[in-house]
Parts: C-alpha cells; structure tokens; sequence
C-alpha cells in the first residue's frame, strides 16, 4: 500500500469523530507533514471494553502516518477527588499501561509505532511546576469548575486538586510536543479552556480531536464506577453473556443502546478489509444476515427487521475476539495477574452509615390525666398520660415539681418524646420524657410546651421536611440518638419550637411553642 494523501489521512483522522476544533490547522499540517498528538488517560477504575473506542481511533491514527503518544494520567488520578489513592497509583498506572498494550495487540496495533509516558516523568520538573504557578495567577475559579465539570467528579465543597485538573491537562500539550490533543467530547469544556489560556502563556493553541461517548450497558454513559454499565476487560465469557443479556436494547430504539453504539465505534472500524458484520439467526427468522456498513445495520435494527437477542448475540462473538488474548496473556502471565488484584484489591465490606434523622424521634401529644408528688423526691411528679394508646395512659416521671404548680400540670396538653428506653427514677419506672423549653443561667428556668390547643392525646408531631420515615420502637442508649439530635432542638426568636431551623407541625399544621421563653434549648 502505497503512501497515502493528505485528504485520506484527514479522512482516517477524523472519521467517526463526534467534533473536532482546528479544522484550518488540522489540514494545512497534514499538507505539509504527518500530525502528532496525544491520548491521556487518568488511571483510576479499572479499563473496560468502552476503551476499545479510543484504541480503534488510535489505530486510525496511526493507518494515518500519525505520531502518538499514550499520557498514563497518574497525578490526574490522584487530583479527580483522589479516586486513585497515593498508595495504590503506582500500580494502577503498571495496570492500564499492561492492560491497554494488551488491547493494542489484540487490534493488531504495533507498539513500536507508539510512545508511553507517565505524567509523573515530566509533570514535577521545575518547569511545569513553575507553570502551574503562571496559569493559576490567570485563571479564575469560576473558569476552573466549568472546564472540569463533566470531568472531574464535583461535589459541593469543591477541592482545590479538582480546580488544578483543567490547567495541567492544558500544559500537558505544551510538553508532549503534539499539535492535537485526542479525548471524549466530554472533555470539551477542558479543551475549550486550554484553547483560551495556552496562548495567555504564550504557547501555541492546538487541534482538539473529540471521541463520541458511546451509553453503557444500562444506556447511560459508559463508567468504571458502574459495574452494570460496562464489561471489564477481564471479565470471562460467562460474564460477558450475562452483562450483555441484561443490556438495555430497546426494539428499534437506535439512539441509547449501548449494544448498537459499540457496535458502531469499535466493532466495524475494527474489521478487517472485506470482512463484513456477522449476525447469527435461525431459519425461521430469516437466517443468517451480514452487513458491510453499519448503516445498513443500524436501518435494520429501526425497522426491527433484527432482534435485540440476535444483535447482542452477534455482539458477544465479537467482544469475546477482542477480550481473548487480553484475558489470555493475564491468566498465563502470574506477575500481570499479581499486578491485577494489587491494583485493584477487593472492597473491605463497610458497615452501613446510620442515618441520624429527626424522624427516628416518636413525638406524640399527650395529655396529663393525673399528676402526684413523688413520695420520695420533692422535685420529682409522676404523671399519667394519656398517649391515645389501647393500654391506657403511660406513667412519666418528670422533674417538674420545682418549675411549675400541681395544679396547672392536672388535665394540661403536653408533647412527650415517646421511644426512649424506660427508665427507673427513685423506684419508679418512667416511660418517655416530657418536652421543655430549658435555660440554665442566669437562674434555671424551664416552661412546658405548649401544643396547638385542638392537639389529641396520640397526635404524632413531626418535624417539617422529615415527614418520611418510621420512629425507632425504642431508641438506642448507647448510640446517643437522642442526645446527637437534641442539639439542634431549640425554640426560636418567635417562641416556635423548631429542629435545625424547621418546625415541629403536629397532623393538622399547627405548631409547637413555648409561651414566654425564647431563644433557648430543648430539653
């Protein structure tokens, strides 16, 4: 095969691309000599079959005369959200440069064709350091969050290795020496950011040559984090028929399958010269059916002249070709297959957090229907409270004696936390505790709350925006849910008693409040 012209390495270069930025550039190099650029990837969860889309655009690359370079990301790694943590970067960057020179084998893509660095080779030279310090002193925060927004994981309170993301990818370009840089479309937010400041620097702006991002199994974006959405390249072949058959493929849906969109960007660029698609199916279904264009694949699956189960069939034949000398050279090689499970050790099984949530609280309005001196404490009344339950009033022990007289206690509304664990108090056993407001200086005083006056006796009170959930029968002592709670109970400037700022309500709306007392704890 003869040496190709500019227009048929242009053609190679960009075909299947979903966007490219730098059209004019891209073609006056090309008519002037071979292009040179890089594919970067961070290295944190573990490569699946979705990297088969970049690998068969770096095999067009270099059908194109191209010169490439593979960036194993690993500072990038540990900067988004530290997914790949300091112990274990090492070895997942010996995992992906091992795994993607295996898928480059099993395409028939040379190595020697091909450069592999690390990021850590160059990215901590006094230079590039002294770098990052010029571009942070131009870039703004806000430009910094927008670029790494469909990139780097975001969470609420941002962290500044997240901000530091875009501009290093952007320098990357610089110190490759490339004249393109090759990455998702979801990387474009990056690649318009490094075209805006590269040149700030005075360095020049480059081609950014942009993959589509092909839906995971499930129809979403492919992701190594989501175990369902994608096939790992080690996975066997009983995996693969499982993944495959619980795939999302719709009947004539050709716009988020992921089955169909492999089939596009990897399987037919792949093939080799007169090999057409192979679709497998029994005479009774029209038999056998091959396709030299996957337009003509992709019209036949719209008119659902194939079936999904025939086409993920077909697509399992092919991801099995692809994954069976990778899945060879792991299992014959004990130093790769090492290298694997240290990479990558199992997850540690993490006891569940427990939610600490006000509506583990069992509040109830209750009414007073006989109150006594303790016999044998003066501060101390026993009460019997009606709670509207079928085995009559509940006896609460409380320490009210000195803060309000017997007699306004007899018949009153009060609002009782009804789920603590009984509790013996000078011989007699309390179940639930009334609610009041409480302050301790500059004297103690303490006040009942005060429920709407239509309240009934059982009434459960809630607290607003924590309507969901079931009351603990019985709240664990030990565990303090309670007391973890009670801190953020308080009655507030306008005598409404509220949890973290939101209102106790009782069934019908009405609020919880104390009648004088402001600004001070629940107790």
């Amino acid at each position: 095969m003869g040496e190709l012209k500019w227009t048929e390495k242009y053609n190679l270069i960009t075909r299947n691309l979903a966007e490219w930025l730098g059209d004019d550039k891209l073609r006056n190099i090309l008519k002037q000599r071979d292009l040179k650029l890089y594919w970067g990837t961070a290295t944190t969860g573990r490569p699946h079959i979705g990297y088969f889309l970049p690998m068969s655009k770096i095999a067009d690359f270099l059908r194109a005369g191209a010169a490439v370079t593979i960036l194993f990301a690993d500072l990038h790694a540990y900067l988004d959200n530290m997914k790949a943590p300091w112990n274990l970067l090492e070895l997942r960057t010996k995992y992906y440069e091992a795994v993607i020179k295996s898928m480059l084998k099993s395409i028939n893509v040379p190595l020697d064709k091909l450069k592999f660095i690390k990021g850590t080779e160059y990215q901590l030279s006094k230079e590039y350091t002294l770098d990052v310090y010029r571009l942070s002193s131009l870039v703004t925060e806000h430009d910094a969050k927008k670029a790494g927004a469909e990139v780097v994981k975001q969470v609420s309170n941002a962290l500044l290795s997240g901000l530091l993301y875009p501009g290093l990818q952007a320098l990357d370009e610089e110190y490759l020496h490339v004249d393109a840089q090759f990455g998702g479309v979801d990387q474009r937010k990056i690649f318009t950011f490094t075209e805006k400041y590269l040149p700030m620097l005075g360095y020049e702006k480059r081609i950014h040559l942009m993959n589509p991002m092909i839906p995971g199994l499930t129809g979403a974006k492919m992701s190594s984090s989501e175990d369902d959405s994608k096939i790992d390249l080690l996975d066997n072949a009983a995996a693969v028929k499982k993944k495959l058959k619980k795939a999302f493929c719709e009947p004539g849906n050709i716009t988020d399958n992921g089955v169909l969109a492999f089939s596009k960007h990897v399987i037919f660029p792949l093939l080799d010269e007169n090999e057409e698609y192979h679709v497998s199916r029994k005479e009774e279904f029209g038999g056998d059916i091959r396709f030299s264009k996957y337009e003509d694949l992709e019209s036949a699956f719209a008119k659902q002249e194939i079936h999904p189960g025939d086409l993920k069939n077909a697509v399992e034949i092919y991801v099995n070709r692809l994954l069976d000398p990778i899945r060879k050279e792991f299992e014959t090689n004990p130093d790769l297959k090492s290298l694997a499970s240290k990479a990558y050790p199992p997850l540690q099984k993490q006891k569940p957090i427990e939610e600490i949530t006000p509506s583990r609280l069992d509040i109830r309005i209750g009414k007073v229907v006989d109150v006594n001196k303790h016999p044998d404490a003066d501060s101390l009344y026993i009460e019997k409270i009606d709670l509207g339950e079928e085995n009559g009033p509940r006896t609460i022990v409380s320490g009210l004696a000195n803060f309000v007289p017997l007699d306004e206690m007899k018949n009153r509304l009060v609002v009782v936390l009804a789920n603590l664990k009984p509790a013996t108090l000078r011989g007699i056993q309390s179940y639930g505790m009334i609610l009041c407001a409480s302050v301790d200086e500059p004297t103690r005083q303490v006040e009942v709350l005060s429920p709407p006056s239509d309240s009934i006796p059982g009434e459960r009170v809630h607290i607003e925006g924590y309507e969901e959930g079931t009351p603990d029968d019985v709240l664990n002592p030990k565990k303090k849910v309670w007391e973890k709670l009670q801190v953020d109970l308080a009655v507030g400037g306008n005598g409404e008693v509220c949890w973290s700022g939101n209102p106790l309500l009782t069934k019908s709306g009405g609020k919880i409040t104390s009648r004088t007392l402001r600004n001070v704890s629940i107790k």
